[in-house]
């Protein structure tokens, strides 16, 4: 190839990444109780200027409101049957067919993830099974002649058991060569793309001290870190961490396979004991992510500058059943009634100073002083009755002040009995990763629910 036919076919090239990095989508998660109906978030979605949405299953409702509209659509295989798909060409076959086929025609979907996050939170038995479901899935859209959608899974970043500097990331030893490995020689040879879940959030919270706030939200215009062995600059946590996966990919043979961001995002609201996870914060963290992953040309990260990063923001709403910390239930751009938590333009063009100012943040450091754990109001009774029986029949003497004749026992009701006990699972098991949630039925406070002789147990921060 001539020397002027090679350079316009990277003009190309680059054109047409640039145009397909400008469009940021959003996750549609439906863990909710209290959610909009397909057809509105459907509409929804479009009032955010967002190109791309993706879904944790192949909800026919969902992929049937979005029939007609120019929204590119990225749909999932759930976690739990990886496995039967794995050893079955049949059941691939009839999944396909019975979720992707019937919508293809009019529903724009591009993209398929067999899992989500498969290595974080599944059976380690599904892990070795991940890429033989990718490939029976493969196989079957293409028989179907829909071999133009990407099958990939989706990776969060604790598949990595080195990410500082970035350029000594690596995937952890237990799934390297097992797992990894032939993940990425699948999305090399299909041309697919490496799908990353990246929550700076996460990094931060974990090391506040040494992190600063506003490197972690784009907002730092003098910090700056150079890794001592790339000489590659930072000037914000997300470029470290999307690189750090280059790099791990990079020492297992593949430079190039190319990174979607699968979630990112920033809590809006969190329990009492997390810091950080405020509006203003979230606001800012996701209005600044936008502006960089549409910017044009597109600005890439420092170990592949220009390369385009599609991306999707975690997520469309509120999602009360998430389980969990607070924060949990607390990603979402709209309240679960449709109105924005704060205003956002997921195309990017839309000026910060067009939006309604923000509420300053005012848990931007760590909570100093005791947090109880209590029965959330208005809770389901019979539900109520069924947490108060597990956290009492966790051992360690956690009930024995509410058994009769004790002094917690009165007054004698559900709701203070479920109090006592939850604060007390929580003040216990805390530090061995126990939340104060119990399926939505409890919540965090700051004041003392203690009453007469009957001082509950708490959490001193």
């Amino acid at each position: 190839m001539g020397l002027l036919p090679l350079y316009f076919f990277f003009l190309f090239l680059s054109v047409s990444s640039g145009e397909f990095s400008s469009q940021v989508g959003v996750n549609y998660g439906q863990l909710g109780n209290n959610l909009p109906s397909p057809k509105q978030s459907v509409k929804l979605i479009q009032s955010l200027r967002a190109k791309r949405v993706k879904i944790y299953d192949a909800n026919h409702d969902i992929l049937n409101a979005l029939k007609g509209t120019n929204l590119q659509v990225c749909i999932m295989v759930p976690n739990e049957i990886i496995n039967n798909i794995s050893t079955s060409q049949k059941l691939a076959d009839s999944w396909v067919k019975t979720n992707v086929v019937p919508f293809y025609s009019t529903t724009k979907i591009r993209y398929l993830l067999v899992g989500n996050e498969v290595i974080s939170g599944s059976p380690k038995d599904i892990w070795p099974n991940i890429v033989p479901a990718m490939r029976k899935i493969k196989k079957s859209l293409k028989a179907h002649g829909l071999d133009k959608i990407k099958v990939s899974t989706s990776m969060a970043m604790d598949v990595l058991e080195s990410s500082f500097p970035p350029s000594n990331g690596t995937f952890r030893s237990d799934i390297a060569d097992s797992i990894v490995r032939p993940l990425l020689q699948f999305l090399h040879r299909t041309k697919s793309f490496y799908f990353l879940d990246v929550y700076p959030y996460f990094a931060w919270v974990m090391d506040p001290k040494n992190i600063n706030l506003d490197y972690a939200l784009f907002e730092s215009r003098t910090i700056k870190y150079t890794d001592p062995v790339s000489n590659l600059t930072y000037t914000n946590l997300f470029d470290q961490m999307v690189d750090s996966v280059v790099f791990a990919m990079k020492r297992l043979g593949y430079p190039d396979i190319r990174i979607w961001i699968a979630e990112t995002g920033w809590p809006n609201a969190g329990d009492i004991d997390q810091i950080g996870a405020n509006i203003y914060n979230a606001a800012t963290y996701n209005r600044n992510v936008v502006k960089k992953l549409t910017a044009k040309p597109p600005i890439g990260t420092p170990a592949r500058p220009g390369w385009v990063i599609p991306s999707l923001i975690f997520a469309l709403y509120n999602e009360n059943q998430k389980p969990g910390p607070g924060t949990e239930r607390h990603f979402g751009l709209l309240y679960p009634n449709g109105t924005n938590i704060y205003g956002i333009d997921l195309s990017g063009k839309t000026p910060d100073s067009c939006f309604e100012p923000l509420p300053r943040p005012d848990n931007n450091e760590p909570y100093k002083g005791k947090i109880w754990c209590v029965a959330a109001k208005g809770v389901n009774e019979t539900a109520l009755s069924s947490a108060l029986s597990y956290a009492c029949s966790q051992g360690n003497k956690t009930c024995d002040p509410i058994q009769p004749g004790k002094k917690c026992f009165k007054p004698d009701s559900l709701f203070w009995h479920a109090s006592y006990a939850f604060s007390s699972y929580w003040s216990q098991y805390r530090k061995t990763g126990a939340t104060c949630y119990f399926n939505g039925l409890a919540t965090q406070t700051a004041k003392d629910p203690s009453f007469g002789h009957c001082k509950f147990p708490s959490v001193t921060l």
